[in-house]
């Protein structure tokens, strides 16, 4: 019997990305990236935990922060 998890749902119907003009979206997209490493746990293999994090710098950077 297959299990049904809340964070499936979540990734698949989330519009976290599609911001309104006021919405920041450093900020959406930060805790996008931070959302799926922490989901994913000791799952996720460490090459795509390095993808994850690089995303996350350049986002950094991008922003100046």
């Amino acid at each position: 019997m297959p299990r049904n998890y809340w964070s499936k749902a979540v990734t698949e119907h989330s519009n976290a990305l599609d911001l309104e003009a006021d919405v920041s979206p450093y900020r959406s997209a930060m805790s996008m990236l931070t959302f799926y490493i922490n989901r994913a746990g000791t799952h996720l293999p460490k090459k795509q935990i390095k993808v994850l994090e690089a995303a996350k710098d350049a986002l950094r950077a991008e922003y100046g922060r």
